[in-house]
C-alpha cells in the first residue's frame, strides 16, 4: 500500500489585509528602545500592535518545549514568548496574529518563520504568523510595507538609536534618580507627536532635541567604566535574551555602550554593494544599493555631527570608519551572521575609549563564533589594552555564571582604571 505523503508546507493559517481591522498582532520585544516608537507608529497606521514584555523563566521553558534545544537561542526565546503570551488568556485566539522580522541572511534566523508556525500550530492552529521582511523570503502571508511606511520606520530607527545612545550615557551618571527616565518619556511623547503631525522627516531637528534634552539631565561627574556590547543582533539588544545586560552593567557602576541599529542596516546594504563589486551579483540593482547607501550614510554622518557639535556625549559610530576598522581584521566578504560588523565595532570601540567589550552570542551560532570569538586574538594583537569577553547565551547557561564571567572582565577593567 502506497504511503500517503502530507504536504505541511502550505498547511497554516494565512495573513491577509482584511485582518488589519480584526486582529491584534503580537511582536517579540527584540529592540526595546526602537519598538517603543514603532509600536505607536503602527497603531497610527491602523494596526492593533502589542510588543510583548513577558520575560519570566516560563518563556524559556515554553521555548524548550516547542523548539529543539540545538536551534538558535533567539528563536527559542521568540517562540517561548509567543506561546507564553497565547497561553496567558489575555488574547482572543480567533483574532490574534504573530509577527516576526526576517533579514534573509545566511543564518538559522532565516528559517524562524516555519519553526514558529510549526510550534504555534500545535495548540493554536488558527493563529497566523506574518513575516516582515524586505528580502523576498515570504511573499504569501507577508506584512505589506509601502514606501511611506518604510520611510517612517527608517526615521523611527534613527530616533530610537539616538534615544538609546544618549540614555546609556546619561542613566549611570544621573544626579537625581529617575531623571534620565523622565527625559526619555518626554522625548518619546515629542517624537510621537511629530509622527502624528507629519513632521517626522525633520530628523536633524528631532535628533538635536533628543540630544539637548538628555544633556539637560544633571550628572554626578564621576568616572565610570565604559563597556561596549556587541554580538548577534537579537542577543545584543533583547533584554530577555541577554538577561537584562545593560541594567546589570549599570548596577555594577558601569556605562553600557550599545551600537546603533542603523549600523546593522548599513551593514546589510553594504553587503549588497560588496556582492555586486566582488562577485558581480545584483547587476541590475547594484546602482540602487549604492544610491541607498549614500543616502543613509549621509543621514548617519549628519546625526554624528549633531553629537559632535553639542559635545555632551560620545558621538555615534560612522559606517565608513567601521569598514576601515573591519579591513584591518577580516575581509568584508565575511558577511554571514553579523559578519565583519562585530570585529569592526569592537575595533571602533577600542579606538574611542571603550576597550572593555562583551561579545554576546547564542551558543552554537557558528557564523558569529567565527567573526566574534575567532577574531579576538587578532583584535588583542592590534589593541593590546583591549579587554574582551565572549559570553554565550542559551537555555542551560545560568545567569550567575554569565554575570561572574562579566565581573571578572570588570575586575580587570577596574585595575586598569586605577593605574
Amino acid at each position: 500500500m502506497e504511503e500517503k505523503i502530507t504536504d505541511y508546507t502550505n498547511d497554516y493559517p494565512k495573513w491577509d489585509k482584511s485582518m488589519k481591522s480584526t486582529h491584534k498582532i503580537l511582536v517579540p520585544n527584540m529592540l526595546p528602545w526602537h519598538f517603543l516608537i514603532i509600536q505607536e507608529l503602527l497603531k497610527m497606521e491602523g494596526y492593533d500592535i502589542e510588543v510583548l514584555t513577558n520575560d519570566s523563566r516560563n518563556v524559556i521553558d515554553e521555548g524548550l518545549k516547542h523548539v529543539h534545544n540545538d536551534t538558535c537561542y533567539p528563536c527559542l526565546c521568540v517562540v517561548g514568548q509567543y506561546i507564553d503570551a497565547l497561553k496567558s488568556g489575555k488574547y482572543d485566539l480567533e483574532h490574534t496574529a504573530l509577527m516576526i522580522t526576517q533579514t534573509g541572511g545566511g543564518c538559522r534566523a532565516s528559517n524562524y518563520l516555519p519553526l514558529v508556525r510549526k510550534a504555534v500550530k500545535i495548540d493554536f492552529p488558527n493563529v497566523p504568523v506574518v513575516s516582515l521582511n524586505f528580502s523576498g523570503l515570504e511573499k504569501e502571508s507577508s506584512f505589506n510595507v509601502g514606501a511611506k511606511l518604510f520611510l517612517k520606520l527608517a526615521f523611527a530607527i534613527i530616533y530610537g538609536d539616538t534615544m538609546m545612545w544618549c540614555y546609556n550615557q546619561t542613566k549611570p551618571y544621573e544626579a537625581e534618580k529617575g531623571s534620565a527616565d523622565s527625559a526619555r518619556d518626554e522625548i518619546l511623547d515629542y517624537v510621537l507627536a511629530k509622527f502624528k503631525k507629519g513632521g517626522y522627516a525633520k530628523y536633524k531637528k528631532i535628533c538635536r532635541y533628543i540630544i539637548e534634552r538628555f544633556a539637560q539631565v544633571k550628572r554626578t561627574g564621576e568616572k565610570k567604566i565604559k563597556v561596549g556590547i556587541v554580538g548577534e543582533i537579537y542577543v545584543k539588544y533583547s533584554y530577555l535574551a541577554n538577561n537584562n545586560l545593560e541594567k546589570f552593567l549599570i548596577s555594577e557602576g558601569c556605562e553600557p555602550v550599545v551600537p546603533t541599529l542603523f549600523d546593522f542596516i548599513l551593514f546589510m546594504v553594504v553587503n549588497y554593494v560588496n556582492e555586486h563589486e566582488m562577485y558581480g551579483h545584483h547587476k541590475k540593482s547594484g546602482f540602487i544599493y549604492k544610491l541607498v547607501y549614500r543616502i543613509l550614510h549621509k543621514m548617519q554622518r549628519n546625526v554624528k555631527k549633531l553629537f559632535e557639535k553639542q559635545g555632551a556625549f560620545m558621538p555615534i559610530h560612522e559606517m565608513e570608519h567601521l569598514r576601515k576598522c573591519a579591513d584591518r581584521i577580516i575581509n568584508q566578504g565575511a558577511k554571514m551572521g553579523e559578519g565583519w560588523l562585530i570585529p569592526a565595532e569592537i575595533a571602533s570601540f577600542c579606538e574611542t575609549g571603550v576597550p572593555n567589550i562583551i561579545c554576546a552570542q547564542p551558543f552554537g551560532c557558528l557564523p558569529n563564533h567565527i567573526v566574534g570569538k575567532g577574531t579576538i586574538r587578532t583584535l588583542k594583537n592590534i589593541y593590546p589594552d583591549s579587554n574582551i569577553v565572549a559570553v554565550d547565551y542559551d537555555p542551560s547557561a545560568t545567569k550567575v555564571n554569565q554575570e561572574n564571567r562579566i565581573k571578572l572582565m570588570l575586575a580587570t577593567a577596574r585595575d586598569k582604571l586605577n593605574l
